[in-house]
């Protein structure tokens, strides 16, 4: 047996090595076969909070720990990044529903943007920032202790803002937070104790296959109703869609001319970070239990979140270029 392994492991880890050296392409990829084929909606939903468990897993199992400890080592660049992505960002998202009516007269629109506000950045930030060539350890880092915050920040701004809207109690939502977060991070170390950072990083292709294999297992669960949606309200199917968009370059737009003075590369890495937020977290810790339009929202997010590291790779390139130069 153990002389047939490694022969039987070669293929699937050939196809895990393919997939993972699609890089951008690969991510931007999943999104639309996710919507090309809605029937794998209702078959992978069942499993939408382990996809977003195993997510966060493989995220924290390659965190690198030399990395983190150097950024740690300059406190207010990341203190002020992670107070802009956890504080900054929901509190103003928040004021603007409120003052422009939005939560009352569309609760369950006011309820996908404060949960998308309120989420910590996603998980991949810094494997797409390192994708694009940009720092992804200032984005490491920054994630890091975002994601720390977030189940504290998110009960605070759901108390503040959200009311009765959320079928879970802004302390429920808060634990459940830590939960899922300490899970992974317990799954994660365990991971890296039995076979080792050296092997974790030997493997980072395939590994990065089996990522982009889990965010379409994700972006299938929660695309699957996406064409009839389109089919049964176009225009304001579109309407999401354009607004998802607006939403995540803006964002991305905002923090890099907050952080310019850092140089336009570490910014542009901040605002990659600050646009990705992590939706799945908040959709495993209300257990999906939200509005059809919350759920329609969060399904158009899934087009910037996978298409903008692509778009946006000529503008990386370009900087790194310059940098080089």
């Amino acid at each position: 047996m153990p002389s047939t392994l490694p022969t039987t492991l070669a293929y699937p880890l050939r196809v895990l090595s393919w997939l993972g050296s699609q890089g951008t392409r690969g991510v931007a990829a999943v999104v639309f076969i996710a919507a090309a084929v809605p029937s794998l909606g209702a078959l992978l939903r069942p499993y939408l909070t382990e996809a977003i468990l195993c997510l966060l897993c493989i995220s924290f199992m390659r965190v690198d720990l030399a990395a983190l400890y150097s950024h740690l080592r300059r406190p207010a660049l990341v203190a002020t990044a992670t107070a802009w992505t956890t504080i900054g960002v929901p509190l103003i998202v928040g004021l603007i529903a409120h003052a422009t009516g939005l939560t009352a007269g569309a609760p369950g629109l006011s309820l996908a943007l404060m949960l998308q506000s309120m989420a910590s950045p996603m998980m991949a930030s810094p494997a797409l920032a390192a994708l694009m060539g940009l720092d992804a350890t200032l984005v490491l880092i920054t994630l890091v202790t975002s994601t720390a915050l977030v189940p504290f920040t998110a009960s605070l701004f759901a108390g503040l803002f959200l009311g009765d809207m959320l079928s879970v109690t802004p302390l429920t939502l808060g634990l459940k937070l830590l939960g899922i977060l300490a899970a992974s991070l317990l799954a994660a170390t365990a991971i890296r104790w039995i076979f080792g950072a050296e092997a974790i990083q030997r493997h980072k292709t395939p590994i990065d296959g089996l990522n982009i294999i889990i965010l379409f297992v994700f972006a299938a669960a929660i695309m699957g109703d996406v064409v009839s949606d389109l089919v049964a309200q176009p225009l304001f199917t579109l309407g999401l869609a354009a607004l998802s968009f607006a939403i995540y370059f803006t964002l991305l737009a905002i923090t890099t001319l907050l952080f310019r003075r850092i140089g336009t590369g570490r910014a542009l890495a901040l605002g990659l970070m600050v646009s990705q937020r992590n939706l799945g977290l908040m959709l495993a810790a209300t257990a999906g239990a939200l509005p059809p339009t919350t759920w329609l929202y969060f399904a158009m997010t899934q087009f910037p979140i996978h298409l903008a590291p692509y778009m946006l790779m000529p503008i990386a390139r370009r900087l790194a270029a310059r940098k080089e130069h």
